[in-house]
């Protein structure tokens, strides 16, 4: 019976772990955004249109999510912040197309707080003209809490460290921008 269980649990051990996963039917990681994504407002003339998410294979124990958008090539010394919604309840698999840009999109008790444009949901990409390729990283955040205990106007630096001190996992993948 002993060496069974033993064969059994060393069977378990060696099969591969589902990796955390995070995609959008919009962009491709290392891939360009297009326009839709831009934003508009701060010189440019894009969409603002936040992209469809969806994520699978969260670590045991999720109890909320949080999604993140940066872009760590903005000049400003310390990167860019597009997007932070958080409280997405655990049974959350994903944000249709636009739900960064219409509340009522997103799943019940969501808040999105104060991007780096200084107002709440997605902000696109701008990069100044002629600045180069930006990277804008798309992140989902697995977290071990039901939900953040935020003020609506919360800064990234404090809802960042708030998802560090709480997470369990991340998914992520990075899209592109120029102008």
């Amino acid at each position: 019976m002993k060496t069974l269980l033993l064969t059994t649990l060393l069977a378990c051990a060696s099969l591969p772990a589902m990796a955390f996963d995070l995609s959008s039917p919009q962009l491709r990681d290392g891939q360009a955004m297009s326009k839709a994504q831009e934003f508009n407002g701060f010189g440019c003339d894009g969409g603002n249109v936040s992209p469809a998410l969806a994520w699978k294979n969260a670590p045991a124990g999720t109890q909320s999510y949080a999604v993140t958008v940066y872009d760590p090539d903005a000049p400003t010394g310390s990167g860019w912040w597009h997007w932070l919604v958080f409280n997405l309840p655990a049974s959350t698999q994903g944000l249709p197309a636009s739900a960064g840009n219409d509340a009522t999109l997103l799943p019940a008790g969501a808040m999105q707080s104060r991007t780096d444009f200084g107002q709440p949901g997605f902000g696109g990409a701008c990069p100044p003209p002629g600045h180069g390729k930006h990277r804008y990283i798309f992140t989902v955040h697995a977290l071990k809490v039901p939900r953040l205990d935020l003020p609506a106007d919360a800064s990234p630096a404090l809802v960042g460290y708030m998802l560090w001190a709480n997470g369990l996992g991340k998914a992520s993948f990075t899209a592109t921008y120029q102008r």
